[in-house]
């Protein structure tokens, strides 16, 4: 089971964001973050990479290179969720599901309002 986050903002369709490790904020850093409209983060930890690139020596850049892609793997979920929030999304909800498409299900029973409102694509 996966725990998700269903944010909410006005009549705008919820966005759910998984709680917990991600994959793709490990391996892409700054670019997930922009897919995900989390510009501020995206913006920092571009930034440093590249002072690391620029600034560290090459035994220390490669492990604070590492060191940031963990963090960012740790709290890459937590960043979309802040900045869901600093676009006037609400966490409303906290949902457990095997994926997405079960969390969506579980909101809706607990959100029927939001039937006829919002149709959830599967991923």
């Amino acid at each position: 089971m996966r725990l998700y986050g269903a944010h909410f903002k006005g009549d705008a369709e919820p966005v759910l964001v998984t709680e917990g490790f991600s994959w793709g904020a490990l391996i892409l850093g700054p670019l997930w973050l922009a897919a995900h409209r989390a510009w501020v983060a995206a913006a920092l930890s571009f930034a440093a990479y590249v002072f690391i690139a620029a600034l560290a020596p090459e035994p220390a850049a490669t492990v604070l290179t590492l060191g940031l892609a963990l963090i960012l793997g740790l709290i890459g979920n937590d960043l979309r969720s802040w900045a869901l929030e600093h676009r006037g999304y609400v966490l409303v909800h906290i949902l457990a599901g095997r994926n997405a498409e079960e969390a969506w299900m579980r909101l809706l029973e607990h959100r029927p309002d939001l039937v006829h409102h919002f149709r959830p694509g599967v991923a």
